[in-house]
């Protein structure tokens, strides 16, 4: 199987870089982040008709997250548990039936936080990973392979980020930030991208702004995350960076397992 994540930065802009990117990488799942419309102006017609089964979590004109996919889902949850009263589409999973058993793939677009010194906006960031870390750990207990896919908004280690120096002071690489992340990692995910390549620099985003992408000036916030069932079944990963080269790109590219 091939599973990908992709911050689509807007879908209804960019319908015709996702179909093209559809038809040649071809994925099996498709984790799709920042779909920036409600559930009814997703261009579905266009994409089902590739042959995938489309899942929307939608909110007007912000946020949102998508699961397409060439096998219709058994279960569909929208919304990370344990947020009551937050009405940010953020998180939708999906159960798909695999030989021998299932595959849950959640599509994840975790707050960004910035700036960190304003009142709700970084505490919002680490509320929501506490709740993610929560929702993780509960899955666990199903010990079934898992992938949490998604733009985290989070750079891990030093060598994920161009220059250090420019992003110490950021919501996206603040201790705590890191922090909630490696929570995650010690409840036994794994970052795919990191267990399958030490290379560097190795970025998923690039700012349209000052020539980010030309200087390669980028950031790895773009991730994998596999319970230990899945990440058993890990073949090899790949950042199809060649997209961000294409006309109206997103600024995010995908990021793509192959799984056994």
């Amino acid at each position: 199987m091939k599973i990908a994540t992709w911050n689509i930065n807007g879908v209804r802009a960019r319908i015709d870089n996702l179909l093209t990117w559809l038809r040649e990488s071809a994925p099996d799942i498709v984790a799709l982040q920042e779909i920036k419309c409600q559930d009814d102006a997703f261009p579905r017609f266009e994409v089902e008709a590739l042959g995938y089964h489309v899942e929307t979590h939608g909110q007007k004109g912000f946020n949102g997250v998508a699961l397409l996919s060439k096998i219709r889902p058994d279960e569909i949850s929208r919304g990370l548990p344990g947020g009551d009263g937050d009405e940010q589409s953020r998180f939708i999973e999906g159960v798909f039936s695999i030989n021998g058993g299932v595959i849950r793939v959640c599509s994840i677009y975790l707050p960004n936080g910035n700036p960190p010194e304003d009142p709700t906006k970084y505490p919002y960031k680490l509320a929501w990973m506490d709740r993610l870390v929560a929702f993780a750990q509960d899955r666990l207990a199903l010990e079934e392979p898992i992938v949490l896919a998604g733009d985290y908004n989070v750079i891990p280690e030093p060598h994920d980020c161009w220059d250090v120096k420019v992003w110490q002071g950021d919501a996206l690489y603040l201790p705590p930030t890191r922090q909630a992340f490696r929570r995650l990692e010690n409840l036994g995910y794994t970052d795919a991208v990191r267990a399958s390549t030490d290379e560097t620099p190795l970025y998923t985003f690039w700012d349209y702004q000052a020539g980010c992408w030309q200087k390669n000036k980028g950031i790895r916030i773009d991730h994998l995350m596999l319970s230990p069932e899945a990440s058993d079944r890990l073949v090899c990963t790949a950042v199809e960076k060649h997209v961000r080269n294409w006309e109206k790109p997103s600024d995010h590219v995908p990021v793509v397992g192959h799984f056994a």
